[in-house]
């Protein structure tokens, strides 16, 4: 739909230069790095929405099924240069630039990430719309347009200190506000016969963002909601003198959007837990049915127009507020308007861990939402009646099980790898699938490769466009042509070279933004994720620490010099996540400041994990740490992003990584710990953990100098409660599977060594690293669950 060829630094220039002066109200003798930034991103911003009005235009003409995607996290990142690449427009807009004596690397970085997510559901999210509109599906994700995301993570003296996100405190440039559509969402109060009368209510306003795919070829809408007061400003209130009463209902109102997963330990943050997910959830149906009777208006085709996915339970609630949309509000019969819902419905599961698949008690579930348990209660009735041997019931005594509901009002339930899925058949919803045995499929989760490897690695992908052309960005799949050139040396020595010079620019921002020194010539063994005991960070560091003791012992051996790189946040309310992160920085304190052995090791964490912290890092891994307890990981993705760059996997039998070994090859992957089985038999071993430390030496010291106060000389028994946990119980294995990791770190150091070798291995991982492309898999949500057609 755009052509490139006619928009050229000339109409880039003049583009800049009007929005300069006509949006931002500059000259360009007093314009500011962010006055050019703006200018630039609505001069995008233009071309992009010529191109969501084309497909608009093209999708109400078709009327063809449409796909709304729900999630509570869309981790997008910054959007300026993911839509020059995708407008094929970065030449341009880079010369543009420079002609007015601008620097265009300083204005792209000057745009802040949207605070929108937290991890990996929101990044999958994100991902999963662009090659939406990359493969030219009609569709729309909605979610909630968050003041302040998350949190921003500072370290102060080692510890974990959140801060709000102020991304919003300036103008998002490329979204638009859409005040014609608003709905009223309300909670609490009564409810008789096929009423409901709620209490309070909110407004829920909309906020659009164009997401532009692969050549402009086509876009689609990211629409995010934010909560408003339905009175607004109380007048009354403020001349009577009560200024701060006069703003309360707008800033109750605004509550509900304006933090990404409130502290839920309280009875207040998991009231508002509960309402951000029926408020987006109810929004985003009541705008998709209005969308749907504008077109079509016959609600029993509604699955033949209609997909709506849940990603995740967040946005659970979902089947029971279609339900009563279709028969309190349309006035279908019942079982006909949960017939119709289930049809139109599937859930993506991702997580195994009970604390993750979400229940909410009766109590407050009731007050907040009447209604929608009265409906509950009858689809888990009609669910008995048509399975009356089933086990797994959506209500337990004083509890409302959103796992179950999502399944059960899901016409498919897919996982986000085939181990995953494997095990969700045997462990969360073995019953279910019992009863349904069609309803769970597999679907493996992909990225993005113009974000993930065109975009942030432009070494490289130059280096394999020279080899292979540019096909592969719209067909990863043809990265394999790469295998070709392995043993070519020029090619290995220019792919060596990137990921040097990578190295070099990460250690360059790492000392100009954190005062730390690094050497581009030792390996980068990175581990970048959220912080959780089933990720095992603990087990990471307490790696280094025995590495550090090694090395103390024996200075004079040929060690193979690394930097441990750490990065993630922990959930404000999970204090042993908050502690692995204080004791991975004074392990760092005393291993850095170690004359015998910092040439040898070093351990950074980088505060403030983002999108685009990400981004400097992935190209510069040389070792990608995804060592997570084997059947805890439902499936990742950053271990997908490692391998496309060209970083080899240490790893378990875990969610992705087992198709990554497939796919890579057994001899390029560093393989340590037990299966999934093995872990499950291990954890009914009494005193298993003891039993390891006992027979591990090397292990039992690192705990030793943990728990002594070694890293905490103030505070001798700070990290006391974490070697009593790894002693006495470690759910998670680390103490099981340490030995076994220590020797696939000693095989790591050995390949390193050999640095032509290594190069090949990293090679192989990019060269067959094509099936993780959300491009596949959103063909195969197509196929198998959604069976929509793209337009393009």
């Amino acid at each position: 739909m755009h052509d490139s060829t006619r928009y050229g630094t000339q109409d880039m220039q003049a583009s800049i230069l009007h929005h300069l002066t006509y949006t931002a109200g500059k000259d360009t003798d007093h314009a500011t790095t962010y006055d050019w930034r703006m200018a630039l991103s609505h001069a995008l911003r233009d071309r992009i929405v010529d191109v969501w009005f084309a497909s608009t235009r093209r999708a109400y003409a078709a009327g063809s099924k449409r796909v709304y995607y729900l999630s509570m996290e869309f981790l997008i990142g910054r959007l300026l240069d993911d839509g020059l690449i995708n407008l094929r427009l970065q030449d341009a807009a880079r010369e543009a630039l420079i002609s007015f004596g601008c620097d265009p690397a300083k204005v792209i970085a000057d745009e802040p990430d949207a605070a929108l997510g937290n991890g990996g559901l929101g990044r999958l999210a994100a991902c999963f719309l662009e090659s939406l509109s990359t493969l030219g599906v009609p569709s729309h994700g909605y979610g909630i347009r968050y003041e302040h995301g998350l949190f921003r993570q500072r370290i102060v003296d080692g510890r974990q200190v959140e801060l709000p996100e102020t991304w919003l405190q300036e103008p998002h440039a490329w979204e638009f506000e859409r005040p014609e559509t608003r709905y009223r969402i309300g909670f609490g109060g009564t409810t008789g016969g096929r009423g409901w009368e709620p209490s309070e209510a909110v407004m829920a306003a909309a906020y659009d963002t164009p997401v532009v795919g692969w050549k402009a070829g086509w876009a689609n809408t990211l629409r995010l909601w934010s909560a408003r007061s339905l009175e607004g400003f109380d007048l009354d209130s403020f001349n009577r003198g009560d200024f701060v009463g006069a703003a309360n209902r707008e800033e109750v109102a605004r509550t509900i959007s304006r933090v990404l997963y409130p502290d839920d330990t309280t009875p207040t943050g998991k009231e508002l837990r509960l309402k951000q997910e029926y408020f987006f959830t109810a929004a985003s149906l009541a705008d998709i049915l209005r969308r749907y009777m504008d077109e079509h208006g016959d609600l029993r085709r509604l699955p033949e127009k209609v997909a709506i996915q849940l990603n995740d339970t967040h946005p659970a609630i979902a089947g029971p507020e279609l339900v009563r949309l279709l028969h309190d509000e349309h006035r279908l019969p019942f079982d006909e308007a949960m017939g119709i819902a289930q049809h139109t419905l599937s859930y993506t599961n991702h997580t195994l861990l009970p604390e993750a698949l979400e229940r909410w008690s009766e109590d407050l579930f009731g007050q907040l939402l009447p209604r929608h348990l009265e409906i509950v209660d009858r689809i888990d009735d009609a669910h008995a009646r048509a399975n009356p041997t089933r086990k797994a019931t959506i209500r337990e005594p004083g509890v409302v099980k959103m796992g179950e509901l999502s399944f059960v009002m899901a016409h498919k339930v897919n996982g986000v790898s085939v181990l995953h899925t494997e095990l969700m058949k045997t462990t969360v919803f073995e019953d279910l699938n019992r009863l349904h045995p069609d309803r769970i499929v597999a679907q493996t989760n992909g990225v993005t490769p113009r974000r993930w490897l065109l975009s942030c690695n432009p070494r490289l992908a130059r280096i394999i466009t020279d080899r292979i052309g540019e096909d592969w960005v719209g067909d990863l799949e043809q990265l394999a042509k790469l295998e070709a050139h392995l043993d070519d040396a020029t090619f290995l020595a220019d792919y060596a070279e990137a990921k040097r010079a990578n190295k070099a620019d990460l250690a360059a921002w790492v000392q100009a933004e954190h005062g730390l020194v690094l050497d581009p010539d030792m390996m980068f063994d990175v581990q970048i994720k959220r912080l959780h005991e089933y990720k095992r960070q603990h087990m990471n560091i307490l790696e280094a620490v025995a590495h550090w003791q090694a090395i103390k012992a024996d200075p004079d051996r040929d060690w193979t010099p690394r930097v441990k790189i750490f990065a993630g946040k922990a959930a404000p309310g999970y204090h042993f996540a908050k502690d692995i992160i204080r004791l991975i920085n004074d392990v760092a304190a005393v291993v850095n400041a170690d004359p015998v052995t910092r040439d040898k090791l070093q351990v950074v964490f980088l505060p403030n994990y983002n999108v685009s912290l990400a981004e400097r890092l992935i190209p510069a891994a040389d070792l990608s740490e995804q060592i997570s307890t084997a059947g805890k990981e439902a499936s990742g993705t950053g271990n997908m992003k490692f391998a496309l760059n060209g970083a080899p996997t240490i790893g378990t039998l875990d969610g992705a990584n087992v198709e990554i070994r497939d796919r890579v090859g057994a001899e390029n992957f560093f393989l340590f710990g037990m299966t999934a089985e093995e872990a499950a038999a291990r954890r009914t071993v009494q005193g298993h953990a003891a039993k390891a430390i006992a027979a591990d030496p090397r292990l039992a010291a690192a705990l030793g100098a943990v728990g002594s106060g070694v890293f905490s000389p103030d505070e001798p028994g700070r990290y006391a409660h974490i070697v009593d946990n790894l002693t006495h119980h470690d759910y998670f294995l680390v103490s099981s599977d340490f030995a076994d990791f220590w020797r696939a770190q000693r095989e790591v150091d050995a390949a390193y060594r050999d640095r032509d070798g290594w190069t090949r291995i990293a090679a192989l991982n990019t060269a067959r690293s094509g099936w993780f492309s959300s491009d596949r898999t959103i063909r195969g949500y197509l196929a198998d669950i959604w069976h929509a057609e793209p337009l393009i």
